[in-house]
């Protein structure tokens, strides 16, 4: 069998900025002194002249890139996720989304699988944070084409995104010819008739072999791709609720506010079905090795499965 490919999405977030500025002039990139790790160095190499490195002041950045936006610029403000959903977050709400800018933000280094760079690091609440905020788009890649083809997207889009990428390489899942993205669309990856696993970001992957674990129990699970967490792809979700009468979460963010929650909102009102959030449980992260965080913290493919197995 061959060796699975593996890209860390912030590779493809960098590749995919320097695509886009070969065809955009008004693409300008801002980072926070992080540039190597949120590789938007890539893009520095070719265009140094539309790369603004504003050091380690994030929400200064923020700013930056609001007022770049006003004349007409399309600003993509890089940083890892804990500052620019964290710390910048007045000035993404009252700089950005208030006056309706197009500012995308590119936000590497998400979720416990940081690793090394342990809890201060490892946002899991970015998702809660930036869906609270009115106009904001939230959306977290699945693998590197994903992550390239949602750069294009945000980029053609008229306002403010979110963007959630990744430090750990993960399984390209993605390389089919008839692969489609389109912002606010989830994307049915396995029929199911018993259960419908909604999952995002690299717990797709994981999603995908838990769902295999679970055919060899008898057990078939529809797995849906959703990774536009806002808008949610409603519709979908609530198909396949009345069609497989239970669901699953999986995410690498809190259970609070996130993916899960989003999901919950929606079926609550919608489609009222048993609903199982995994995810990071109202704790913090720690230091380690990201296989092992993810195996601890129960998101990798064994532990989905045996989650799952406890609530069906």
């Amino acid at each position: 069998m061959s060796e699975v490919k593996k890209i860390a999405t912030r590779a493809s977030y960098g590749a995919a900025l320097v695509e886009l500025g070969k065809e955009h002039d008004d693409l300008i990139v801002l980072d926070a002194d992080l540039a190597a790790a949120t590789q938007t160095g890539m893009f520095k190499k070719e265009f140094p002249e539309r790369h603004i490195d504003c050091g380690i002041a994030e929400c200064n950045m923020v700013g930056i890139g609001a007022g770049l936006a006003t004349t007409g610029k399309v600003p993509f403000v890089s940083t890892f996720a804990m500052f620019a959903a964290g710390r910048a977050f007045e000035q993404v709400r009252n700089s950005v989304c208030y006056p309706k800018l197009n500012v995308k933000i590119g936000a590497t280094h998400g979720g416990i699988s940081v690793g090394e760079d342990g809890a201060t690091h490892q946002c899991c609440e970015d998702f809660a944070l930036m869906r609270s905020i009115p106009g904001m788009i939230v959306a977290s890649p699945s693998d590197d084409i994903e992550a390239k083809a949602m750069v294009k997207a945000a980029y053609e889009h008229v306002g403010p995104v979110y963007m959630r990428f990744g430090r750990l390489a993960v399984p390209v899942i993605n390389d089919r010819p008839d692969y489609k993205f389109e912002l606010g669309k989830g994307i049915v990856l396995r029929e199911g008739k018993d259960l419908t696993i909604v999952a995002n970001g690299l717990c797709v992957a994981a999603s995908l072999e838990a769902a295999e674990k679970l055919a060899a129990d008898g057990i078939e699970a529809k797995v849906i791709n959703i990774h536009t967490i806002k808008p949610l792809d409603e519709d979908l979700i609530v198909a396949a609720a009345k069609e497989t009468g239970k669901v699953v979460t999986v995410e690498e963010h809190s259970i609070i506010g996130g993916l899960g929650g989003a999901v919950c909102e929606c079926l609550s009102e919608k489609a009222p079905v048993p609903v199982k959030r995994i995810g990071i449980n109202d704790v913090f992260g720690e230091s380690g090795p990201a296989a092992a965080l993810l195996e601890k913290y129960g998101l990798d493919g064994q532990g989905i499965y045996n989650q799952i197995k406890a609530f069906v």
